[in-house]
This record gives structure tokens, C-alpha cells and sequence, in this order.
């Protein structure tokens, strides 16, 4: 799909490129209400939008689409670009290309997040890496909190904000081609003597658990605490506890198989 030479009904390699000397005098046309010179600028420099599209291709976004999200950036760089600074104008157009993309990819998203919660979200990924990169470990949401001068809570409340959605098809277990799906685990049929059964098997596999894994478990689950505020209650750091958390649901999960 990727390697397609026509996009959005375009075959780019018939396309002209541009040196750097005809795109200046197109930009002076331009700015002098020629019409066609801004035409042929942006004709000119597709292949460029679609460079840099490249980049997203692990996205599952449609090429297309991501290719028009592009062209508007294009011209909003053609639109904005002063001569006289001396940067050549691919160098500027580019971070303007990649701005609208991830732009279009932020605020397209199915669920609608604040944005400010989204930009912390996104400061604190950012914080994330650098402190991944610096001390080569996952670090710990205090430690990112820290890092971006914001409180526990409301990072690990941003963070989890952009995470993506699941589909209700998604599966969870696989055992000899029979898998279990997410729709599976929270569709209602009704069924007490189910219910009943499953509240049993529940309470038995959590009776297996030490008293530390329990008490996580029902803070977690059946009080509806986060990881961090679990870390609080018990004194132990939110890695902890999310390593905890693990151990003791695999533990269930092999008690309830």
C-alpha cells in the first residue's frame, strides 16, 4: 500500500521536483497573487508530503488521507515561508508537514481527551523516554511526575488517557484455537446460577493469594483505587504494586482454568 506511486488520484512520479532557486521565485510570484505559481509550488513539492507520511505507516491510518493531511501543512508552510531568513525551503515545510499529521492523528482519535490532559499526556511520554534512556530502566510515575513538574496522579490520569482504545474483539486467551474475547468478559446474559458460579471460583482463587496480593487485588478491583493510590495505602512504590498486581492475577488465572 505504501510503496503505490498514486495517491489521492496523483501519480507522483510524474510530479516535477523543484530545485531550491524555482521554488523561491514561485514563492515570490505567489506572494504577488499568481495563482498559478502557488499551484505549481505545491504540485512541486508532493513528493515531499509523501516522504514524510512514510514515517506514519505504522499507524493503521489510511495513506490518503494522511497524504491530504500533508498537502494542508504544504501549503500553510508555502503560505508562511519568509525568504529572507535564509533556510532552505524543505527544512522549514517539513516539521510543518509533521505537524499537521500528528495533529490530525491527536485530535482524530475516537475518544475525545482534554487537551490539556492530552498535553501533559504527551510531556510525560516524552519524560518517560528521557528517563528510560538516562538510567536505562522503566521509570516509575513518580519519577516522571518529577521530571515534569506535575502531580502522581494527574500524570498516570494523562497517560492513561492516550492510551488507545480496545476493540470488544480483541482476543485475551488463546487455548488450542478456541479464544476468548473481550465481549466475552463483560456481556450480561442474565445467567444467576453463572454469576453464582463464577463469584466461587473468584473467591477461592483470591483465598489462594497472600495477604499482600489480596489486599491488592480488592483495592484495585473491588475499591476501584489506582496503583498509585494503593502505593500510598501500603507503602511501596507503584512499580511494586503493578508487579504485584501481575503476579497475583496470573496466579488467579491459573487457579480459575
Amino acid at each position: 500500500m505504501y510503496s503505490k506511486v498514486e495517491i489521492c488520484g496523483i501519480n507522483t512520479s510524474k510530479l516535477k521536483v523543484l530545485t531550491e532557486d524555482e521554488k523561491i521565485d514561485l514563492i515570490q510570484k505567489a506572494r504577488n497573487g499568481d495563482e498559478s505559481a502557488r499551484e505549481a509550488l505545491i504540485n512541486g513539492n508532493l513528493r515531499l508530503v509523501l516522504s514524510v507520511i512514510q514515517s506514519f505507516k505504522n499507524r493503521n491510518e489510511n495513506l490518503d488521507d494522511l497524504f491530504q493531511v500533508g498537502c494542508i501543512g504544504l501549503i500553510k508552510a508555502i503560505d508562511n515561508f519568509k525568504i529572507d531568513v535564509g533556510v532552505r525551503f524543505s527544512s522549514y515545510a517539513v516539521p510543518m508537514v509533521i505537524g499537521e499529521v500528528r495533529r490530525y492523528l491527536r485530535d482524530g482519535s475516537i475518544l475525545r481527551v482534554p487537551r490539556g490532559l492530552r498535553d501533559l499526556a504527551y510531556k510525560a511520554l516524552k519524560a518517560k523516554e528521557h528517563l528510560s534512556s538516562k538510567h536505562s530502566k522503566e521509570p516509575t510515575i513518580e519519577e516522571i511526575a518529577k521530571e515534569v513538574g506535575e502531580d502522581p496522579y494527574k500524570v498516570s490520569r494523562a497517560m492513561d488517557a492516550v492510551l488507545d482504545p480496545i476493540s470488544l474483539y480483541d482476543p485475551i486467551y488463546s487455548d488450542n484455537g478456541d479464544s476468548l474475547y473481550v465481549l466475552d468478559q463483560i456481556k450480561d446474559e442474565n445467567s444467576n446460577d453463572e454469576n453464582w458460579v463464577n463469584n466461587i471460583a473468584i473467591n477461592n482463587a483470591l483465598n489462594k493469594l497472600n495477604e499482600r496480593e489480596k489486599n491488592i487485588v480488592l483495592m484495585r478491583f473491588y475499591n476501584g483505587k489506582t496503583q498509585i493510590e494503593v502505593s500510598k495505602e501500603i507503602g511501596i512504590s507503584q512499580a511494586q504494586v503493578s508487579r504485584l498486581e501481575k503476579t497475583a492475577l496470573d496466579k488467579m488465572k491459573r487457579e480459575m482454568s
